[in-house]
């Protein structure tokens, strides 16, 4: 009789969308004069503290892309951006003067004056991360 192996691990959420981010991402993809598979979400090195957050349209899936349907949305996680993502919330704000996506990002260690970059430890895989629900 075999010995049944260890139960895997639910694996975390990379990022979650709050009802405003979703909204948005929903009116803006709805607007566009081209199919839209969904936003892919990155980091990329630069600006003063060091890092910035990426995003774009995404016509098609890259089959490395870690996938979050959440709220209606589909975003495409860059493979390279997980560890810096894990446990965000993608949230879209107005205030009096500007509008615009915002990542509440536990990884985040600093940001830069000018509110353009921001300074971002990858997670530990020990990070006590909700698991993923799938809510498709």
């Amino acid at each position: 009789m075999a010995t049944p192996g260890p139960t895997p691990r639910p694996r975390p959420q990379v990022m979650r969308l709050s009802e405003a981010a979703a909204g948005r991402i929903r009116d803006i993809i709805g607007k566009s004069e081209r199919p839209i598979a969904g936003v892919r979400v990155g980091v990329e090195n630069g600006g003063c503290a060091g890092m910035s957050y990426t995003m774009e349209y995404a016509e098609a899936v890259d089959p490395r892309d870690e996938i979050v349907i959440e709220k209606g949305v589909r975003l495409f996680i860059d493979p390279k951006a997980v560890l810096f993502l894990l446990g965000t919330e993608m949230d879209y704000r107005v205030d009096k003067f500007s509008s615009g996506f915002v990542f509440n990002n536990p990884n985040q260690t600093s940001a830069c004056g000018c509110g353009e970059s921001v300074a971002i430890t990858p997670a530990k895989p020990e990070q006590n991360v909700a698991p993923v629900e799938d809510t498709r």
